[in-house]
């Protein structure tokens, strides 16, 4: 009798073991809405490589660092470094995410905002926003 509520104890205690194991390697990069949806965390610093490429790639390519800043699901990211065209304190993209990612995303140029296609990696580090025909932003977090 002793040895089997040993074995139940062993059985248990491993398996609170496991369970709170899995729970806590739920994604740390996202964030619960009121409305009960979650989605990524984007907030904080990003490296960034900017390529322009179709009409615009006399442009080039070249690094950039932003800064978003998230509010709910809305999203605004701002350039921390200057760069060939642009001073520091623009704002580079804006948008919406939903549970899938994004819901609708801007790359910010000087001729205003262009609706551009995103997606976000797996595991919510790695963003690339492309404004068809004009420029590519490929974003890791920092």
């Amino acid at each position: 009798m002793l040895k089997k509520i040993f074995l139940l104890m062993v059985c248990f205690i491993s398996l609170m073991t496991l369970v709170s194991t899995l729970h806590g390697q739920g994604s740390k990069e996202t964030i619960r809405l009121p409305s009960g949806e979650v989605v990524w965390d984007l907030n904080g610093e990003w490296d960034v490589l900017i390529e322009n490429y179709g009409d615009k790639a006399a442009y080039g390519s070249y690094p950039q660092i932003w800064k978003i800043t998230q509010t709910g699901s809305s999203f605004v990211a701002v350039r921390m470094i200057d760069d060939p065209r642009n001073k520091k304190g623009k704002e580079e993209v804006r948008g919406e995410l939903d549970k899938s990612g994004f819901k609708n995303v801007q790359l910010i140029s000087a001729g205003g905002p262009i609706d551009s296609k995103g997606k976000i990696s797996d595991d919510g580090n790695k963003m690339e926003i492309d404004s068809a025909g004009q420029a590519r932003a490929m974003a890791t977090r920092k």
